[in-house]
């Protein structure tokens, strides 16, 4: 057995994030486990020898992702917390570019990673992977787990589900009653489970560009098939055996050393996923008017230096100004929330009424600037919203799962110039 790597620390933020590197290959091959603790793993023979394997033909980067494992447990979790921590754990491990293995949610966390960042991702390769809810594998409720989770019942309950072809063998039941609570607390655990249950990346797969390979069990055929047909050129294969877990499959380290061998390191696609900001003044024209041209000029001034101030704090990128209004990207949508929530607020004490519209779609990059019908929903949504409002799309309400921002339906609309009928949600002040 290779020897139990060291635990190294990566900072993500102010968020401490447990990893390890184990193995020398010429492909770097990040492991997101659907749930975990990456010391603990190493105790199981059969999940060791899994790692082992992959470590044969890779450099094999694990991590625990935050509010799990050995990792920062903070008070709430998002996949686009999560979705830094992996970038933290590649930067901290010398790794510019990955292939990226994920489990369950860990392959939602993958693919949401993926189509962000495709410049940093070689390949993915996503194992019983679900977009939503309505097709995931039935799981324990938030509540449930807050009030079960780490005893013996429910992960006795969990194994029989997950691993039956050794549910009944004690020594490895004892470890996974063990590798459950050294994974996380009930708190967390019960908060994991909520984003889990309220996360939809349907919308997020048909933007992903990078080599993609879905493997499943029968039991998972269908949800992991349907992600399959989601993003273009996938392809899928089926595992044999009964057992869920990644690790428990003899397979899969050998379908995925010849995918990762037989697919050449793909250039950097020409597309993105990225959310979108825009702003503008409400009633800029009166205003203008009433105050005279020097005035306004002044007031203008002070509304764009806000504007730029937030858009720094929360890490978005500025792409152009007209007039009154503004137009941003951000790589994560509940930073963008926060971002327009903190302008609308900072140019309201201006005496200004501003109004902003959000969208997360794929964007096509030419010559640093972005183009595409994404572009064009974030527009048309920011001219839905009302004074002082921040209204988004549900991509973008799927995707801030955990983040404890709440909406309320607006309804649908037909937004002009683009097809078919948006459904669109207010963030809650």
């Amino acid at each position: 057995m290779t020897a139990v790597p060291d635990v190294r620390y990566a900072r993500s933020g102010d968020v401490a994030i447990a990893y390890q590197v184990v193995g020398d290959g010429p492909v770097d091959l990040v492991f997101v486990p659907f749930f975990g603790n990456i010391r603990w793993a190493w105790e199981q023979p059969r999940f060791a020898g899994f790692l082992e394997r992959l470590a044969s033909f890779s450099r094999l980067i694990l991590f625990d992702k935050r509010g799990m494992g050995l990792s920062d447990r903070p008070r709430t979790l998002t996949l686009e917390a999560q979705m830094d921590d992996i970038r933290a754990v590649l930067d901290a491990a010398g790794s510019e570019r990955a292939a990226l293995l994920g489990a369950a949610q860990g392959g939602q966390l993958c693919a949401l990673f993926a189509a962000t960042y495709p410049e940093r991702t070689r390949a993915l390769v996503l194992h019983n992977p679900h977009a939503s809810a309505t097709d995931a594998p039935p799981s324990i409720r938030s509540d449930e787990a807050r009030a079960r989770w780490g005893t013996s019942e429910l992960s006795k309950e969990l194994a029989r589900i997950a691993y039956p072809s050794m549910a009944t063998d004690a020594a490895f039941v004892r470890w996974h009653v063990d590798y459950f609570r050294f994974a996380a607390s009930p708190g967390a655990a019960a908060e994991f489970f909520r984003m889990l249950h309220d996360t939809d990346i349907s919308d997020v797969l048909p933007t992903i560009r990078v080599p993609t390979l879905v493997v499943h069990h029968a039991r998972r055929s269908d949800a992991a098939l349907r992600v399959a047909e989601l993003i273009p050129n996938a392809r899928s294969f089926q595992l044999s055996g009964d057992d869920l877990g990644a690790w428990t499959s003899d397979e899969l380290p050998a379908e995925i050393e010849r995918f990762l061998g037989g697919s050449a390191e793909a250039p950097v696609p020409d597309s993105i996923l990225t959310t979108v900001l825009f702003t503008d003044i409400v009633g800029s024209t009166e205003r203008a008017a009433a105050l005279g041209d020097r005035r306004w000029r002044d007031l203008l001034a002070r509304h764009h230096a806000a504007v730029r101030r937030e858009l720094a704090r929360f890490r978005g990128q500025e792409l152009d100004t007209a007039g009154d209004g503004f137009f941003a990207t951000f790589d994560g949508p509940a930073r963008a929330i926060r971002c327009a929530q903190a302008i609308i607020a900072d140019v309201g004490e201006l005496g200004l009424d501003v109004r902003a519209g959000l969208h997360t779609g794929e964007c096509e990059l030419h010559d640093g600037k972005l183009a595409g019908i994404a572009v064009s929903v974030g527009a048309r949504v920011a001219g839905e919203a009302g004074p002082g409002e921040v209204l988004a799309s549900s991509t973008v309400k799927d995707l801030v799962a955990g983040s404890g921002i709440e909406f309320e339906h607006r309804g649908e609309r037909e937004l002009r110039g683009v097809p078919g009928h948006w459904t669109l949600f207010v963030v809650s002040a």
